[in-house]
């Protein structure tokens, strides 16, 4: 971003007074949201039934490892554990990210989350997919066959009821917020800009394949006599969540540097900006400050003949309608003046 375009965003203090004493002007309108306290529980809920999951299953996995030496259920229970710390880490981001703005951080800490999630997905990727490839290969060079393999089965089965139990609470929140409309789960976890719902849908649902897999190895090498597939079976687990934390960590990436609001938002935004004393809008823009925060800035022309108090007021009525038009938009910039389409505003 280039420093016109810091200075856009920035609000446009009086400069040369104290903090305390500055005036806003009123093209510059910020009010924090009441908070969604719907989508917040429902995203705590998802993460906290995904916690407890993992936590059970990863218990039972080591204890079956214990008894049969399986190097894929060991993967699995890395796995396991693995998610259970992921999840921990995103809970203690979601509290970081809901403190208060102050003078440091006037936006508020929205978007600590996303650091927290791109942390997740490291260690999915180093504590997770490194570590499973090694044991497989490990085991691929020095095969042997495991023994009772269907004390492996059965926890393979009851970590499937669990990891179920959570994915489908995962994707109940997930058709909550589509609200019926014809988006594709790979195109929601795309758009998504809470970490919260899609880190633990990506997570539960590669357990879910993982686990198909880890059954896949037992079963060779158990009853079919193929010592390699066991091995075999943790390197799949692995790379498997390599691709996992590749994904999260390209979306995190996104979502640090900047995103837009998703497109319906922004035609929201604008339609709100319908009103017979603007002549133009020219452009309106719009960035992520957390999941459920969006600041909101447009560059428009007001119609000619308005007085400055005509002006001020009008400037007050859109941005309210602009908040007014979802919930998330926590932040208004109206800018007026005659720049080409594209530029960004200056500040007042």
């Amino acid at each position: 971003m280039s420093s016109d375009s810091c200075r856009a965003l920035r609000p446009p203090y009086d400069r040369g007074e104290p903090r305390s004493s500055r005036r806003v002007p009123a093209s510059w309108s910020l009010t924090l949201p009441d908070r969604d306290d719907a989508a917040a529980d429902s995203s705590l809920r998802v993460v906290l039934a995904a916690l407890a999951g993992n936590m059970a299953i990863a218990i039972t996995k080591f204890a079956a490892f214990g008894f049969t030496r399986s190097t894929a259920m060991l993967t699995e229970a890395i796995h396991s554990l693995v998610d259970s710390a992921d999840q921990l880490l995103l809970l203690i981001g979601q509290k970081r990210a809901a403190r208060p703005p102050d003078e440091t951080h006037p936006f508020g800490y929205g978007m600590e989350i996303y650091f927290w999630s791109f942390t997740v997905a490291l260690m999915i990727f180093l504590l997770g997919g490194t570590v499973s490839v090694w044991q497989g290969v490990h085991k691929l060079l020095h095969p042997a066959q495991i023994s009772r393999p269907w004390i492996n089965l059965v926890v393979l089965a009851v970590s499937a009821l669990f990891e179920g139990a959570s994915f489908a609470v995962a994707y109940r929140e997930y058709r909550r917020v589509v609200q019926g409309r014809d988006v594709r789960i790979l195109r929601f976890l795309q758009l998504s800009k809470d970490p919260n719902l899609f880190a633990t849908l990506l997570e539960d649902g590669a357990a879910l394949i993982g686990l198909s897999i880890a059954a896949l190895g037992v079963v060779g090498s158990g009853w079919l006599g193929l010592a390699w597939a066991d091995g075999a079976a943790s390197v799949g687990i692995g790379l498997l969540l390599v691709a996992v934390a590749a994904f999260m960590a390209n979306e995190t990436r996104s979502l640090i540097a900047g995103e837009a609001a998703v497109p319906r938002i922004v035609a929201a935004a604008r339609e709100a900006l319908r009103d017979p004393r603007v002549s133009e809008v020219i452009d309106v823009a719009s960035l992520h400050l957390g999941p459920r925060s969006i600041l909101v800035v447009v560059t428009l022309r007001f119609r000619s003949g308005l007085s400055g108090d005509e002006v001020q007021q009008a400037a007050a009525e859109l941005a309210a309608k602009v908040r007014a038009a979802d919930p998330r938009i926590c932040g208004v910039y109206l800018s007026p003046g005659d720049i080409g389409p594209g530029q960004p505003a200056k500040a007042a």
